[in-house]
């Protein structure tokens, strides 16, 4: 990307808007290598914050049904370890995801 922009800067007989087409052209991959990754991301944010907040409710839901605060702590505990391990199960299909789009932007 850097070469590239510095290419455009090189033509001496472009004008400005060509140089910054130019200039936006070549920027044009990373944009959408950066959108493709930040999608991916924020998808895996939402679903695990969904996941902690059930369990935030289920534990919210057992104290005011009169559970014992150390008895729905560990169970607040367990459920969110789970969340995470659940998580952390789909992260290479999430990494090959984001490797396919960033594959599909090289070719």
């Amino acid at each position: 990307m850097f070469r590239c922009s510095a290419r455009c800067c090189e033509d001496a007989a472009a004008s400005m808007q060509e140089v910054q087409r130019c200039i936006e052209r070549c920027h044009a991959p990373l944009a959408r290598a950066q959108a493709i990754v930040t999608a991916e991301l924020e998808q895996f944010q939402d679903r695990l914050s969904r996941c902690s907040l059930q369990c935030s409710d289920q534990a919210k839901d057992a104290l005011d049904a009169g559970g014992s605060e150390p008895r729905v702590r560990g169970q607040l505990d367990a459920c969110l370890a789970t969340c995470g391990e659940q998580h952390l199960r789909l992260v290479p299909a999430m990494a090959r995801k984001m490797r396919d789009g960033l594959a599909s932007i090289q070719q």
